[in-house]
């Protein structure tokens, strides 16, 4: 199976109980599948990068950032993407681009590309992150 099809699969089941429309007859509830997200580009525009071939892993992170934190300059060995589920998160890259993330918004973040998350809002912000990665290869990596 290709790998971007096995993170599209874990997005559609992770939302999938979401999604459900319950109806008084059970034998009658309809699975509603939407797509959330589907690109070959990270949100900069840049194309995304070769998949692994050997030793493919799947990590699935939720986070919970508080109002007012920035996260610290880091970037991502590995193709990653995500869901905002609660709050505003700004993201800005090294070259000053910025993107502004709202709940329900999606996101394919950079790779191997210095940037910073920021909660400039009142609430904390929930996302959960997929990444689609190698085994011994890190997830994040902080600029020092």
């Amino acid at each position: 199976m290709h790998y971007f099809s096995v993170i599209s699969v874990a997005l559609i089941a992770s939302f999938l109980s979401l999604q459900v429309q319950a109806q008084a007859d059970p034998a009658q509830a309809q699975v509603k599948v939407t797509q959330i997200l589907k690109t070959t580009k990270e949100w900069d525009g840049s194309p995304l990068p070769p998949y692994p071939s050997q030793n493919p892993e799947i990590t699935i992170l939720s986070y919970e950032i508080p109002a007012g934190v920035r996260l610290p300059v880091h970037r991502h060995p590995v193709i990653n993407a995500g869901v905002v589920m609660q709050g505003n998160l700004t993201v800005i890259s090294e070259s000053g681009k910025e993107l502004v993330l709202k709940q329900g918004d999606s996101i394919v973040e950079l790779v191997n590309q210095w940037h910073y998350g920021e909660n400039k809002g009142s609430e904390p912000v929930k996302l959960i992150m997929f990444y689609v990665g190698e085994v011994g290869v890190p997830l994040v990596v902080k600029q020092e």
